[in-house]
């Protein structure tokens, strides 16, 4: 199991508002009400950036699924937050995390969008 990024906002996330936001977003939304998946596609693949089991969660292996996921959480109204407390976001239209005073930024979202994913691992 990897490090979890979880999506986080005031209101409860409804199953319905999710399948809605997926969809004008371009993602592809698998499932049902009680457990689901959040797909993004890039080239010819398509790539799991989420799960929903009741929450939105992830477990990003890439810059390009963290940008997906904080693309996402930014169209939901949310906040992306991780394990140990720090957030992720797009700023100006670069992908950072956010971990009290510091910030570390990760890229321009398109860029890291079209590369697409690369593993960390790699």
């Amino acid at each position: 199991m990897g490090y979890e990024l979880r999506v986080e906002r005031d209101a409860p996330l409804a199953y319905a508002e999710l399948a809605n936001v997926t969809a004008q977003a371009g993602f592809e939304l698998r499932g049902s009400h009680e457990a689901g998946e959040v797909l993004a596609r890039h080239g010819d693949s398509e790539h799991r950036i989420a799960t929903w089991s009741g929450r939105l969660a992830g477990q990003p292996g890439s810059d390009w699924q963290v940008a997906q996921l904080a693309r996402l959480t930014d169209l939901m109204g949310a906040r992306l937050v991780g394990e140990d407390g720090e957030a992720y976001g797009i700023r100006n239209g670069v992908v950072e995390q956010i971990n009290g005073a510091a910030t570390y930024e990760f890229g321009k979202l398109e860029e890291i969008i079209a590369a697409g994913p690369t593993d960390w691992g790699v």
